[in-house]
């Protein structure tokens, strides 16, 4: 198997913790981000504790600005976002990966080889992606790419 690895630059990491933990808000927050035309990414919503749950996701870094003026005022303000800019995503695509265990443990050692500081990371059947940081990205890619020309 030989996956197609790609680096997505200026990626920015928006964290919402303490949101309501319905289907409802979700809806209404990613609606409202796609009404100020903004693209969304990555996204990753965690399992409710309670009712209230946090949901990650990635827009570029040119849509700093227009994003955080939108969630900064989520629930009058109460859900405060944690935003990490300056990241890269690096994506391992491969159709037959659906069926072929253990490429994401491969991915993911790599990684971990090269001290990563992974910040997301999601996944599909043909393929997984790693938000890391700027200064680790280099490596990374290099990690994993060389682990699937071998």
């Amino acid at each position: 198997m030989k996956p197609t690895i790609t680096v997505c630059d200026d990626v920015t990491l928006i964290i919402l913790q303490n949101v309501p933990a319905n289907m409802d808000f979700v809806t209404e927050v990613f609606e409202k981000i796609a009404a100020m035309d903004i693209d969304v990414d990555m996204i990753s919503l965690n399992p409710p504790q309670s009712s209230m749950t946090s949901l990650s996701f990635t827009v570029s870094d040119d849509d700093l600005v227009k994003i955080l003026s939108y969630t900064s005022k989520l629930n009058e303000g109460s859900i405060k976002p944690i935003v990490s800019s300056g990241n890269c995503k690096i994506s391992v695509n491969d159709p037959e990966m659906e069926n072929c265990p253990g490429v994401a443990a491969k991915v993911f050692r790599m990684a971990a080889q090269a001290g990563a500081d992974i910040r997301l990371i999601t996944t599909s059947e043909s393929q997984i992606s790693l938000l890391v940081t700027k200064s680790d990205c280099d490596t990374t890619f290099a990690a994993i790419s060389e682990s699937f020309e071998k």
